[in-house]
């Protein structure tokens, strides 16, 4: 039985409208793709994400304007003490070390000093010179009784005596400037015997921070042999930069952190603002009077200092409505009905879990508070969809 010619031809139909159907399909798929945003940084948002999100406005709470600068700890200057060398001469023997606690008049050094045995013979020269001028001018007062000699030269002795008696106060004076005590001058008097030794003491009862010679070292006068310090009380001090420095003031208020003492805030405030500018570093120093009765407080230690405005009204954002892109910060800011537009903003130090706004937000403005980390990754996904169907 002869086939029928109407069968290659229904095939050959069947297979153009299979084909054409395909196409068909790919254009409308092709059609259907999502169009990227006008807007990359809007998105508009399904109900059931909606329903994630908790928007509403920034609250508003007393907030204090901060600066954070880079800060130390210093020994109070008030509070120490440079044991200078009174004299030259050198050192015989060295009764401190580093570290040591002294007290107000504890020996901290010996000195050899021909310096100071010389001006000790000065010292007693002088004595004796009184003593013979005072002899004659109770001689010339006999000799004046018995009319031997005139007026004139009970007058010029007496002058002896006023001459004399200035050389023994001058070169006492010298003694005691040395260290010598008025014990070791009325001492030294009566026995006439010369001493080139001298003890340096200390002026304040404190812990010795340097400790600058050596035994056997000749030291020149005033040159500093220790240095020593009551650390009762310390400085917290801050190089504050010089666009800054007209926001400080004495009795602005300031917390601070070392990093040696983990986990403890310190707060108090600035008692001491510089008047000039540091032209090297271009800051103005300023510090705080820091009670340090355990002494846990040292000499060098870092310090991170924030410097503290009175509170007042700040609008602020909780972190969890901030989005990081980049370096800069942003928020999800609602411009219609489920729509949002990532806007970027300038916020504040965080306090308390808030980041006060400086700027980029306006009064009555709706931002989403939380929620606003996966509304982001939604909106990257949009635009990655729409860029991949484009």
């Amino acid at each position: 039985m002869p086939k029928s010619p109407s069968l290659p031809l229904f095939i050959a139909l069947l297979s153009a409208a299979i084909l054409a159907g395909c196409g068909a399909g790919g254009a409308n798929a092709k059609a259907e793709a999502p169009k990227p945003p006008a807007n990359p940084l809007e998105i508009t948002v399904r109900p059931d994400l909606l329903a994630q999100l908790k928007i509403g406005e920034p609250a508003v709470v007393n907030i204090s304007r901060t600066l954070q600068v880079a800060g130390r700890v210093e020994a109070n200057e008030s509070r120490m003490a440079r044991v200078s060398a009174p004299v030259t001469g050198r050192i015989m023997d060295l009764d401190v070390v580093e570290g040591q606690i002294v007290t107000r008049g504890e020996i901290l050094a010996t000195i050899h000093s021909t310096d100071l045995s010389g001006l000790q013979s000065t010292y007693l020269k002088a004595d004796t010179q009184l003593q013979l001028a005072n002899r004659a001018i109770a001689r010339a007062k006999q000799l004046i009784d018995a009319g031997v000699i005139g007026e004139a030269e009970l007058q010029r002795r007496q002058g002896d005596v006023d001459q004399a008696s200035a050389e023994l106060a001058a070169a006492r004076e010298q003694l005691k400037v040395l260290g010598m005590s008025d014990e070791a001058l009325t001492k030294l008097r009566s026995t006439r015997t010369v001493n080139s030794l001298i003890q340096v003491v200390s002026t304040i009862s404190g812990r010795v921070l340097e400790r600058k010679v050596t035994i056997g070292q000749v030291v020149e006068a005033a040159e500093t042999l220790c240095i020593v310090a009551d650390l009762s009380t310390v400085w917290l001090v801050a190089d504050v930069p010089e666009q800054s420095a007209g926001a400080i003031h004495t009795g602005k208020l300031i917390r601070a952190e070392i990093p040696a003492l983990p986990g403890e805030t310190i707060e108090g405030k600035l008692t001491y603002v510089g008047a000039t500018v540091n032209p090297e570093t271009r800051t103005v120093r300023a510090r705080a009077d820091l009670p340090n009765p355990q002494r846990r407080y040292k000499p060098a230690m870092l310090a991170t200092i924030t410097l503290i405005d009175a509170a007042e009204p700040r609008r602020v954002v909780p972190e969890s409505a901030v989005v990081r892109e980049g370096n800069e910060e942003h928020v999800f800011v609602e411009t219609a009905d489920r729509t949002f537009l990532l806007r970027r903003v300038t916020l504040g130090l965080e306090f308390k879990d808030v980041r006060p706004v400086l700027e980029g937000l306006r009064d009555g403005e709706k931002i989403v508070l939380d929620g606003a980390f996966h509304l982001n990754n939604e909106r990257r996904r949009m635009l990655l969809r729409g860029s991949e169907g484009a």
